[in-house]
């Protein structure tokens, strides 16, 4: 469940992360279960201001999680609704969430994977200092193999040559040897 004191941009960054990983649509569901768990009188304003979306994306998909049978809206007050999560909602949201995971842990084995080709052919080169141009997840997962291999991450500033450089582009990783990538020779 996601705490009370995450602020909107924790909320914004894990819901553009979960909607890159398992689709749009079930990482907005996902977040929203998870809200909703959250906070059950929470508002569709509220929800909206949260994800970063319209209200009428916010009530599409809380039609939609109605009509499946994963919530039920019972009026709190006059003008107040509060959303029951069903049992079946809370296994969809197990569901979703069990995906995540797998996509979060497939996307790390194909990264490392492919840090440590990187690496192979920057050991074979013959150096054992690299440079890491990027940050985020991938820039660390780059971190983490370049440790384990026990080659040094130089950073810009340090380096007294060109050095082999693993540059962290979206989703992409490419090895540099100066000013050309390996990806672009």
């Amino acid at each position: 469940m996601i705490s009370d004191t995450l602020d909107r941009q924790d909320v914004l960054k894990r819901a553009d992360i979960l909607s890159e990983d398992i689709g749009d649509d079930s990482g907005r569901e996902l977040i929203l279960l998870e809200q909703i768990e959250g906070d059950p009188d929470v508002t569709q304003a509220t929800l909206a201001a949260q994800l970063g979306v319209a209200v009428g994306t916010i009530n599409w998909h809380i039609k939609r999680l109605i009509a499946k049978g994963y919530l039920k809206v019972k009026r709190a007050q006059r003008r107040k609704l509060r959303y029951i999560i069903t049992p079946e909602g809370l296994a969809f949201r197990a569901l979703l969430t069990v995906n995540y995971i797998e996509t979060s842990l497939r996307l790390y084995r194909k990264t490392r994977q492919r840090v440590l080709e990187l690496l192979d052919e920057v050991q074979k080169a013959g150096y054992d200092y690299i440079q890491i141009d990027g940050d985020g997840d991938l820039a660390e997962i780059c971190r983490l193999t370049c440790l384990e291999q026990g080659i040094r991450e130089v950073k810009p500033d340090e380096a007294r040559t060109t050095l082999p450089t693993l540059e962290v582009r979206g989703a992409k990783i490419i090895l540099r040897y100066g000013p050309v990538s390996v990806e672009e020779q």
